[in-house]
């Protein structure tokens, strides 16, 4: 037999790796606390992706910030509690799922303010009733012991730390960011290997294809929605072809995944679409706004507004008080009354 023998033609088949799970590496959190560390405990997850997420998609830090301008509007500023340490501390309670105040107090042990410290740097104690507030390494301070208050939000598989309520919408915010990111960088890059130019017409001479290479190369970034002309007095009717396949390399989908995730993070957050500005995509639209903001302050500005109270209990004083919210169009018929 041969050893140059030829190989018969046939058909190949492969893959492009080994198939990857839909919940990967996630479930071991549910097995394990938080870590501790040689003076507190770490957070179960990072805080600091927790923080970039907050900006990743549109509809992600919307409905926080929508809340959070509606807590501190209805909000009664303090002596101990300015309107302004209040949003603080409500955007890192609805942001990190927890919220730290601490008690600055006299020489004589009268308070004076109440601070609020970041969530995303302050770590509890191994004790559970000190707090640290960590930067970085080597980077560390130490409240004074029970001079903070910790607002969380309970998570079930630890009492450590709280966490925030729209976990189960990350992978819809970051789906979200990623689509436009790529529908950007397929803008910024132009549709280079968008298409085939296909040449048969013998009537062109080589100076005729080198101008159409340059005019094609030209037209890739700043100028690449450019018109290119083409003149061919002898050619023939299919001497020119152009064959598109960026239609099937480039589909992203943008708009379903768009309109998708944005579903899935205002459910996620509970509020209205109609309250965020969004145009309806049908005729009938999204309601009366009236009835959808009152039904959103008692369903859910309430009870949140409720969590703010814990800390009049811990003080012993009734820092945190709110206004009735309420709409001027609708405010003959009583609004809507905070939490007592």
């Amino acid at each position: 037999m041969s050893e140059t023998a030829e190989k018969q033609p046939g058909i190949e088949a492969f893959s492009f790796g080994e198939p990857i799970p839909v919940l990967d590496k996630r479930e071991i959190m549910d097995y394990i606390e938080c870590l501790r560390m040689q003076k507190w405990y770490e957070t179960p997850l990072s805080f600091d992706g927790l923080a970039k997420s907050f900006r990743a998609a549109t509809h992600q830090s919307s409905p926080i910030y929508f809340k959070a301008n509606i807590l501190t509007s209805s909000f009664k500023p303090h002596r101990l509690l300015s309107r302004q340490a209040f949003r603080r501390w409500a955007l890192d309670y609805i942001i990190f799922g927890n919220g730290y105040l601490e008690n600055q107090t006299s020489i004589g042990g009268r308070s004076m303010k109440l601070e609020p410290a970041l969530a995303k740097y302050t770590r509890r104690g191994i004790d559970l009733d000190t707090y640290w507030f960590v930067r970085g390494w080597g980077k560390e301070h130490e409240f004074r012991k029970g001079s903070v208050f910790h607002l969380m939000e309970p998570d079930i598989n630890q009492e450590i730390y709280g966490l925030p309520e729209y976990l189960a919408a990350l992978n819809s915010a970051w789906l979200n960011e990623s689509a436009t990111l790529f529908r950007r960088k397929y803008y910024l890059n132009g549709s280079h290997a968008g298409f085939i130019l296909y040449m048969t017409d013998t009537a062109q001479n080589e100076d005729d294809v080198d101008n159409l290479r340059q005019a094609l190369k030209d037209s890739k970034g700043p100028g690449n929605f450019r018109n290119l002309f083409m003149y061919s007095p002898n050619g023939k009717k299919d001497g020119l072809q152009v064959i598109p396949i960026s239609e099937v390399a480039a589909k992203d989908d943008i708009f379903n995944i768009k309109n998708v995730t944005r579903d899935d993070m205002l459910a996620a957050h509970r509020v209205p679409p109609v309250l965020m500005g969004i145009m309806p995509s049908n005729v009938g639209g999204f309601g009366d706004v009236e009835k959808a903001a009152l039904v959103f302050a008692r369903n859910e500005l309430v009870p949140l507004q409720s969590r703010f109270l814990e800390v009049n209990e811990w003080l012993g004083e009734e820092v945190v008080r709110f206004d009735p919210y309420v709409i001027e169009e609708v405010a003959e018929k009583g609004g809507v009354s905070p939490v007592k």
